[in-house]
């Protein structure tokens, strides 16, 4: 099983980040590719680019690592509610892409944390609803409250017990596709 894990921040200290990666571990003999959304910075979406001079080079080798994928793992940065500036242009440009949707129908655990009780609730519930309008396949959704509280930085895991039982049984669940994804 190919497994790409998207953090949809640009943070160098990204929590989103954190969470993905560790969620990654939790796969038993899956091929790993962790993105960083450093690499697909291109200029802000605006129609008049895309006509002068077509999609930029990083969205289409986005769509390609998804592509390339049986499983998406993509854990959302929440800014003021909904997505990161440098998620969004990224999602805006590949949605561009002549005869694609976004999210090739992957299968996809959608994920978030947030410093806050609400875990980046916002964010998870705004790409709930536009994902699937992009060819998303959400086949679970996760968040992960009071990043700073849950998570031991200094291990790389989940410390709150429940959550982290939580994250495992739909890492399972995800994993279990594994047989339908051969056939």
């Amino acid at each position: 099983m190919k497994i790409l894990a998207i953090a949809g921040s640009n943070s160098d200290t990204s929590i989103n980040r954190q969470l993905v990666t560790y969620a990654t571990t939790l796969f038993e003999n899956a091929e790993i590719e962790i993105v960083d959304m450093n690499y697909f910075e291109m200029p802000i979406y605006k129609h008049q680019r895309e006509v002068e001079n077509g999609v930029p080079r990083q969205a289409i080798d986005f769509a390609s690592k998804i592509d390339g994928a049986d499983v998406l793992l993509v854990s959302l940065s929440e800014h003021n509610g909904t997505y990161s500036t440098a998620f969004k242009n990224v999602f805006d440009w590949t949605s561009r892409i002549k005869q694609r949707a976004v999210w090739n129908e992957k299968p996809m655990l959608l994920m978030a944390t947030a410093p806050g009780g609400r875990g980046g609730l916002g964010v998870l519930e705004a790409a709930e609803k536009r994902f699937p309008l992009h060819g998303g396949n959400i086949v679970d959704t996760f968040t992960l409250p009071f990043f700073n509280d849950n998570f031991d930085k200094e291990n790389q895991k989940i410390s709150n017990a429940e959550k982290d039982s939580e994250l495992r049984e739909k890492i399972a669940k995800i994993s279990a596709l594994e047989t339908i994804l051969e056939k």
